[in-house]
């Protein structure tokens, strides 16, 4: 298991347990089974973004002392350099880099995504979270199911949708496809 993963994995048991919930009940306010969640908290199973924001938001925790154990720093303005946001490796499909990781306070959750070629015909990974999502196709084109509406993006098009309804992301052409992806 990598580094990153097995300290993520043990900030998410120590918030759980400091808070004096079973595995049970964060399990079942997260809508996945007590097994699963067990498997977040050893990190033999891969914890999806969108947990991972849930998380945050239960235990009043800045989703960067997750991801990296520090918390966040700055007030005024956080500048992120091309390729510099911090990593978020928690889903095999997507890589994520957080580019807002060290500002206080957030009220949303910038993130870029780099989606690789879709080998086929894989289903969709879906995922759903509570609250808002904005999406703006940098480059190559996306496919994007969301509560089995199939949609189509291309550089340069955006989306804003409800992200409590189940939603996925597929790079087609054969091309990787990158995206802005704000969460609120």
């Amino acid at each position: 298991m990598p580094e990153q993963i097995r300290q993520i994995a043990t900030r998410i048991k120590e918030l759980r347990e400091i808070a004096g919930l079973t595995v049970e009940a964060v399990a079942q306010d997260f809508h996945v089974g007590p097994d699963v969640y067990r498997g977040y908290e050893s990190g033999k199973v891969d914890i999806p973004i969108s947990i991972l924001f849930n998380i945050a938001r239960k235990f009043k925790v800045d989703l960067t002392e997750i991801l990296t154990g520090g918390g966040p720093h700055l007030q005024e303005y956080c500048l992120v350099r091309k390729g510099k946001g911090v990593k978020v490796e928690r889903r095999k499909n997507y890589d994520y880099q957080s580019l807002a990781y060290n500002f206080m306070h957030k009220k949303a959750e910038p993130l870029l995504v780099t989606v690789p070629p879709d080998p086929g015909d894989a289903p969709y990974p879906l995922n759903s979270h509570p609250g808002q999502e904005f999406n703006y196709v940098i480059s190559g084109t996306l496919k994007i199911i969301i509560n089995n509406h199939e949609l189509v993006l291309n550089e340069g098009d955006s989306l804003f949708f409800d992200s409590g309804f189940d939603h996925g992301m597929k790079a087609v052409g054969g091309k990787p496809a990158q995206f802005l992806a704000i969460i609120f």
